[in-house]
């Protein structure tokens, strides 16, 4: 039977696992503090970061959230990082992306404090985990990595597949799970819009990873049996209900389902996973900053 991970349950162990930690720090007269920083009206991004500030409330972290109008100059933006990056009561700083176009995101995340830089794409960052010393891991290729430690699948030998190279998702997981480490030791195989014959790259795999952002692109004929999925897309397509929509994954979930030994549904799978991870990154980057060392799950 197939077994449907739930990345909401996964993640709430996570959070109570941080507990610990976070008690751990308060003795020591510290309060982790994460910032989230908006520029943008995006509704989207809106309810993002509000889910993002009420997992920081019920998990006792001091949430500062900023926002800036969207047709503010990008200077308005940078002067609010780099007053983060001089507060030492915050650990952790979070730009929520997309920025608006005359914003330079890459310029954005130079500007973030590497130390501070929880979503781990500032090029030190990005270094580190490519050399194998990652400072913080990425939050979804981390979460990705949990909920295959809870389904009980072993990385090591086996061979993944990657649909999907972007550089929040494919290439620091690719890079995570070929490196010499518990779960990692894997062969990985990255794909995208150029790859041909995607179907023979998934049909050889243990574990298809899919992050391209292509609504059901991958379907149960392109699985061998037993395969491992796992869904990072967030697709809306349009669907015959109240809110003209429904949220479906790159992968098609019933066929899957039927070749898959296990995988992530969407909504309810990945997500969850990547909101908990970050919560992981700002406790971490508290002990760091403080030196107070910290259990982390």
């Amino acid at each position: 039977m197939t077994e449907v991970i739930d990345g909401n349950a996964v993640a709430e162990q996570i959070r109570a696992d941080l507990q610990d930690s976070i008690e751990t720090l308060a003795d020591e007269d510290v309060e982790v503090g994460l910032a989230t920083v908006l520029m943008s009206d995006d509704p989207a991004s809106e309810t993002y970061v509000s889910m993002k500030q009420r997992d920081c409330e019920e998990v006792g972290i001091e949430g500062i959230h900023v926002e800036i109008d969207p047709e503010a100059p990008a200077e308005e933006l940078h002067e609010t990082i780099a007053d983060l990056n001089d507060d030492p009561d915050v650990h952790g700083i979070l730009v929520q992306m997309p920025v608006p176009d005359h914003v330079d995101d890459r310029e954005v995340l130079r500007a973030i404090d590497p130390e501070k830089d929880v979503d781990g794409f500032h090029p030190e960052n990005v270094g580190r985990l490519v050399a194998g010393h990652a400072r913080y891991r990425p939050c979804t290729p981390h979460g990705v990595l949990k909920l295959l430690e809870s389904a009980g699948v072993e990385t090591e030998g086996a061979d993944v597949t990657i649909v999907g190279r972007s550089n929040i998702v494919g290439k620091p997981l690719a890079n995570l799970l070929m490196q010499k480490a518990d779960d990692g030791n894997a062969t990985v195989t990255v794909c995208h819009s150029r790859t041909e014959d995607l179907e023979a790259k998934t049909e050889q795999a243990d574990v298809v990873i899919a992050a391209c952002g292509v609504p059901e692109l991958i379907d149960g004929s392109m699985l061998s049996p037993g395969t491992t999925v796992i869904d990072v897309g967030v697709n809306r397509v349009d669907a015959d209900n109240d809110k003209g929509y429904e949220l479906v994954g790159d992968v098609d979930f019933d066929s899957a389902k039927e070749k898959a030994s296990a995988i992530s549904p969407v909504p309810g799978g990945v997500g969850p996973m990547t909101r908990a991870m970050l919560l992981y990154n700002a406790v971490k980057a508290a002990s760091r900053q403080e030196g107070v060392e910290v259990d982390l799950p």
